[in-house]
C-alpha cells in the first residue's frame, strides 16, 4: 500500500525522467560511450567561426608588416636619390 501512495505523488516530470532513464538503460555500453565520445568531441571541436578569425588575423598582421616595409623601403629610396646627379 505504501508504494502506491509514493507513486501517485510523483509528478508527471519525475515519471517522464524515470521513463527516460529506463529507455537509456536499455541501450549497450559501446552504444552509450560512442554518444558521450561525440558529445565531448563536439563541445571541444573547433568551429569555422574560430578558424576563420585565427586566419584574418595572420592575414592583417602580414599585411601591416608588409606595409611597414614598404613604406621604409620606399622612404629610403626616395632620400638615395640625387636630383644634382642628373
Amino acid at each position: 500500500m505504501g508504494r502506491k501512495d509514493v507513486s501517485t505523488s510523483r509528478t508527471p516530470v519525475d515519471q517522464y525522467r524515470k521513463q527516460i532513464g529506463k529507455q537509456d538503460y536499455k541501450k549497450t555500453r559501446p552504444m552509450l560511450r560512442a554518444t558521450r565520445l561525440k558529445a565531448e568531441a563536439k563541445k571541444t571541436a573547433l568551429g569555422v567561426k574560430e578558424v576563420a578569425l585565427v586566419l584574418a588575423a595572420i592575414l592583417v598582421f602580414l599585411l601591416a608588416f608588409y606595409a611597414f616595409f614598404y613604406l621604409n623601403i620606399s622612404n629610403e629610396v626616395d632620400l638615395d636619390l640625387d636630383p644634382d646627379e642628373n
